[in-house]
């Protein structure tokens, strides 16, 4: 690795040790399934996010909730004498992105076979403090 790269990739990393993230790999829910519950929650405010989370009847709600959760715990344990309620946090970033896909055949009629693809997903929060602008 060159002397560029190997700058570019340490300055990637402490940027990162600064963000407070949480990831879920292989989640076995299709990755759109699992985008129109990112995309109800991008955006808010941490608690609002959750609540909204835990209201919602659908399955890969109560994944993301959990996730949600984790990224919280990620983000008290980076920003040490802090109060969560103080630092008004949102969710600032839901990425979803396809896993691998587990193939699967299905018998059809007249000897042939139809292809099942179970989809899966991985998905990236991140956790940031909004900055209160002062009036003056």
């Amino acid at each position: 690795m060159g002397a560029r790269k190997r700058i570019a990739a340490d300055a990637r990393k402490e940027a990162k040790k600064k963000i407070a993230f949480a990831k879920l790999n292989n989640c076995p829910t299709s990755p759109r399934k699992m985008r129109l519950i990112a995309d109800l929650i991008r955006g808010m405010d941490a608690d609002k996010a959750l609540a909204e989370l835990k209201l919602n009847p659908k399955e890969a709600s109560a994944r993301m909730e959990k996730l949600l959760l984790s990224a919280l715990a990620n983000w008290e344990a980076k920003n040490e004498g802090q109060r969560m309620d103080d630092a008004n946090l949102y969710v600032c970033e839901v990425r979803v992105d396809g896993g691998r896909m587990l193939k699967r055949v299905q018998p059809a009629p007249q000897g042939r076979a139809h292809r099942i693809r179970k989809r899966s997903n991985h998905v990236t929060l991140v956790v940031d403090s909004r900055q209160i602008e002062a009036i003056n």
